[in-house]
């Protein structure tokens, strides 16, 4: 399908009021955008995680997620790989105007300083806190997914419709989880710090000790759910729109008689990247102190058990091999950052960081700044 009339499939999605969903995944060098257009406004949701199609699941309780499913919804693809010179060129200059003012400036950082106190007093190793930002825009839903699609071509991108959420839209350069058959890839990332024309950085033994902290969670967590040995790169820096990040590439194959899909995201989710550690006690702080409701901001994203064909052989005089050709199953799932909801003319921008015992609460603000311009891009023509 080619772009306009896959765009135009959308608008008349949206007018219908039924649920779906677009997207594109990581580097995908073909610009390959798709969408799950659901057929009515029904509301599915799964427990199990067995279902196959897009899940949409909460920060808060991801045991019972909002999904569009295959069958029920008509699926389109097309190739846009628009250019991204213009908006390459605005990225650091053309801002809307937000509420990064003095009295939400000193509310972060009291927060943040709540945190590190309840760190010092060992109630947990560390801890994720953000804040909500509403900025107006004259973007509608259509504009600000193109805008995405253009700018982030290493991150997954979506744009997301159900009558029970809302519209929301991001671009995550996290993965929380990939599965095909018994294999499975997950990664740690934490430390940020801005693009300055080179990635080739250094990184503060903060930046470093909260990356180790996340990885060693990540390791512990999946211990009795894979079988033989779980392998990790060494951390390195990786670059999601103006922003630097380190990162771990984590995989291994599961233990399929200890574990299943619903086990492994649980065990996952929340990540130390989002929430902190311990878990159930990061967790219990954050609902409690950060003063507004995540919703699916840090919560996760995705296609689940989607079919997918895998030939045995490229070769076409090989015949016999082509007509054996087998269908699998593959869950890719996102953690939902570098998100916003949008209302109208108003778009809710969700910026957190982690904050570990060497945390300063203004550095922690200038780094929800610096998050909140990334995405603030996307807001302009």
């Amino acid at each position: 399908m080619n772009s306009e009339d896959f765009f135009i499939k959308l608008e008349m999605q949206i007018r219908s009021g039924n649920p779906f969903v677009a997207y594109r995944n990581p580097n995908d060098k073909n610009g390959l955008t798709r969408a799950l257009l659901q057929d009515s406004d029904k509301t599915y949701q799964t427990s199990s995680y067995e279902e196959s199609g897009f899940v949409f699941a909460p920060f808060e309780n991801p045991k019972s997620a909002l999904f569009v499913p295959s069958e029920s919804a008509e699926s389109i693809t097309t190739e846009y790989s628009p250019t991204t010179s213009a908006i390459e060129k605005q990225e650091e200059q053309h801002f809307p105007p937000g509420l990064t003012n003095t009295e939400s400036k000193i509310q972060h950082e009291e927060l943040v300083q709540q945190g590190i106190e309840a760190i010092q007093q060992d109630e947990f190793k560390k801890v994720v806190l953000s804040r909500k930002e509403d900025v107006q825009t004259q973007l509608n839903a259509v504009e600000i997914f193109k805008n995405l699609l253009k700018k982030y071509e290493t991150a997954f991108v979506y744009y997301w419709f159900h009558p029970e959420t809302g519209t929301w839209l991001g671009a995550t350069p996290e993965t929380l989880l990939n599965v095909e058959r018994n294999k499975f890839k997950t990664m740690s990332l934490a430390g940020t710090q801005a693009f300055a024309g080179t990635s080739n950085v250094n990184w503060g033994e903060k930046e470093i000790e909260e990356q180790q902290i996340v990885t060693d969670s990540i390791l512990e967590n999946l211990q009795d759910k894979v079988s033989g040995k779980i392998y990790k790169s060494e951390p390195y820096t990786t670059k999601a729109g103006n922003l630097l990040h380190l990162q771990t590439d984590i995989q291994g194959i599961l233990d399929l008689e200890k574990s299943n899909l619903k086990s492994l995201i649980l065990a996952l989710h929340p990540t130390p990247a989002v929430c902190g550690l311990p878990k159930i006690k990061a967790q219990r702080f954050i609902l409690k102190s950060e003063g507004y409701k995540r919703e699916f901001y840090s919560g996760f994203l995705g296609e689940m058990n989607m079919k997918k064909e895998v030939k045995r052989s490229s070769n076409r005089r090989n015949q016999e091999n082509q007509a054996y050709a087998s269908v699998l199953k593959h869950t890719s799932l996102f953690v939902n950052l570098r998100c916003m909801k949008l209302e109208a003319d108003t778009a809710s921008l969700f910026i957190g960081g982690g904050i570990t015992k060497d945390s300063n609460p203004a550095d922690e603000w200038e780094e929800t700044v610096n998050k909140s311009h990334t995405i603030k891009s996307v807001l302009v023509k």
